[in-house]
């Protein structure tokens, strides 16, 4: 059923609205029995403006403090309450893949936006996307929601993420210094804020394609005044090699893998999360999959 926002309410004691509500206590254990579920709390936004702001102020702070414990820890560290671009936006940039429109921010294709069942987001990968200049800003970025087979485009990429204290960050200043111009006309699909380009900013550091297995070339992002990222990229394809591979050569793959990145990125045995990090040692590399190597032969 399609729910009809009305903003009737007044957010005054005498409000008809208000009457025959249960407290912000009930519904906060009701929320939290269902264990924050957003499409709950996106309805319930839905009823009138004092549901919206419960859900602004609590409802989708929880959210995102179940979904991204370590996370939202971290980002809120500075001493601030709140995080930029509100707690709404950021459980949407959690959950959803923002797509891209023809004509629109990326100017490619059209791929539709969806929600996503879980994405890790990871400090150390944001520092992939930072300049040398910049890495001691804090950002989270997620793997890269892949859709296959775009046609010219080939294997397209699309990945999301939130900047600690944008406001004081050396992103922003760096942005403003270089006199970076803000998007005519896109904005940011999670907080409705002005966009700068990085691409455009020449901000985009070659370790970024390395982390999302890319093509150098393709890589294109951006960054709202509120501290959310938006990318997209041009995955490398999988070699004819990887894909004929038997099951034995697969489990050395996925056990190497699973070594050098601490955890699987993918429970698929993608070859792009095994490219080699150019930052990585390569004697190391070798030696550990020797190492593994005779592990699978015993």
């Amino acid at each position: 059923m399609i729910i009809t926002k009305q903003y009737r309410c007044i957010h005054s004691a005498s409000c008809l609205c208000t009457k025959g509500h249960l407290s912000e206590e009930v519904i906060f254990l009701v929320f939290q029995r269902l264990n924050w579920n957003p499409k709950s709390v996106a309805t319930l936004s839905c009823v009138c403006k004092w549901f919206d702001d419960l859900a602004k102020r609590v409802l989708w702070k929880e959210f995102c403090k179940t979904r991204a414990p370590k996370m939202m820890l971290d980002l809120q560290s500075s001493g601030s309450h709140s995080v930029d671009g509100n707690w709404r936006a950021l459980g949407k940039l959690l959950i959803y893949c923002s797509g891209c429109t023809k004509g629109g921010l990326f100017n490619s294709i059209h791929v539709p936006g969806h929600f996503v069942y879980r994405t890790r987001f990871s400090r150390t990968s944001g520092k992939s996307f930072l300049l040398p200049q910049c890495r001691t800003d804090v950002l989270y970025v997620s793997d890269p929601c892949e859709h296959l087979d775009q046609g010219e485009e080939g294997d397209i990429g699309f990945f999301r993420g939130i900047f600690k204290s944008f406001a004081t960050s050396k992103v922003r200043k760096m942005l403003i210094k270089r006199e970076a111009q803000l998007h005519p006309t896109e904005v940011c699909p999670y907080c409705k804020a002005k966009l700068w380009s990085m691409l455009q900013a020449k901000m985009v550091p070659e370790s970024a394609s390395c982390r999302l297995g890319a093509y150098e070339d393709a890589i294109e992002y951006y960054v709202c005044l509120n501290g959310h990222v938006l990318g997209i990229c041009t995955l490398l394809p999988l070699s004819d090699s990887e894909e004929a591979s038997d099951h034995k050569g697969k489990k050395m793959i996925k056990v190497v893998g699973l070594f050098y990145n601490g955890q699987a990125r993918n429970s698929s045995l993608s070859g792009r999360s095994l490219l080699v990090d150019r930052t990585m040692d390569m004697e190391l590399y070798l030696c550990k999959l020797a190492t593994f190597q005779a592990y699978l032969t015993r």
